[in-house]
């Protein structure tokens, strides 16, 4: 080849920045956070979230009526400057009980996100690293607690054990669970064909330090998204419970439980029922617009 000294010429001022990155680095954490903002339905409901879950613990504070005292002479009482949401049959302030069942029942929904968190990921971690007859054998048992639904476990337990926020509970922790890991199982079984798993084995990682450091958290994107639909569904079931008399025991509230001592007065005391109506579908739909802009911003096809 044919090496002359024309092919060598120093770059003159305007070509110097041509192949600068101009672009900050960020990691993909950063980014994400950075599309999650750009996106103003996910934080509005991220933001409406933040405020329900602060107000939750402050409302109650904010007035110095208690949410079980029954006081008989202001029973069914309009909104007021006393009681801003009105009272009850038994002459409770609503104002205190619907801050009281958005703490109840955002504590059932954390709940079941957390328990998806500990058994779904990691019995679907599990089940799709080992593979073959271990996988089978995890599948099998999914299999058998899926077939049996949610509703039939939850009246079995509360004739046994009785109404109540850890009867919900455990009825969510025996069978809430699957769907997660069915999921991450479908995520790992992908992952765990990629390079950098086979580097971890070679250099001598072992089966919980694969699963625990490499293969979960490349999941985690999905994962907090499957979180983000866990929690509105999980409060979703609560309220149908407590609505059918099956839930939070009395004198506690929950938001189903509100409304199903306002829909047996909706005619004559309507503010008993559009209080936790509204705030009940508010929690639902924020937890979807956040879920929703999660999705779009974890997505890594989506980034720009």
């Amino acid at each position: 080849m044919d090496i002359r000294k024309e092919l060598f010429e120093p770059l003159v001022s305007e070509q110097i920045g041509r192949e600068a990155i101009v672009r900050p680095a960020m990691s993909y954490w950063q980014d994400a956070w950075r599309r999650l903002k750009k996106n103003k339905l996910a934080m509005f409901g991220l933001i409406t979230l933040i405020t329900l879950a602060v107000l939750s613990i402050a409302g109650p504070l904010l007035s110095h009526f208690d949410y079980a005292t029954q006081n008989y002479d202001v029973k069914n009482q309009k909104p007021s400057l006393v009681h801003w949401f009105g009272t009850d049959d038994f002459g409770r302030d609503l104002w205190v009980r619907v801050w009281w069942g958005i703490r109840i029942s955002l504590a059932i929904g954390v709940t079941a996100a957390l328990l998806d968190l500990v058994f779904g990921v990691l019995y679907g971690g599990i089940s799709a690293y080992y593979g073959g007859r271990v996988d089978d054998m995890m599948q099998r048992v999914i299999e058998i607690i899926y077939s049996i639904p949610f509703l039939l476990i939850s009246i079995l337990l509360i004739v046994v054990i009785g109404p109540g926020f850890q009867t919900i509970i455990i009825a969510y922790a025996i069978t809430g669970w699957v769907p997660m890991a069915r999921l991450v199982r479908g995520q790992v079984l992908t992952l765990k064909e990629q390079e950098y798993v086979l580097a971890a084995r070679t250099l001598g990682a072992g089966g919980a330090r694969i699963i625990m450091k490499h293969l979960v958290p490349n999941a985690l994107g999905l994962i907090i998204v499957q979180i983000t639909f866990i929690v509105p569904s999980a409060i979703f079931v609560e309220a149908f419970l407590s609505f059918i008399g099956l839930g939070i025991r009395v004198p506690l509230a929950s938001l189903g439980a509100l409304l199903s001592d306002g829909a047996n007065s909706i005619r004559l005391y309507p503010h008993r029922v559009i209080f936790p109506t509204v705030l009940f579908s508010l929690i639902l739909m924020s937890f979807n617009l956040l879920g929703d802009g999660l999705r779009d911003a974890l997505d890594p096809k989506m980034r720009k």
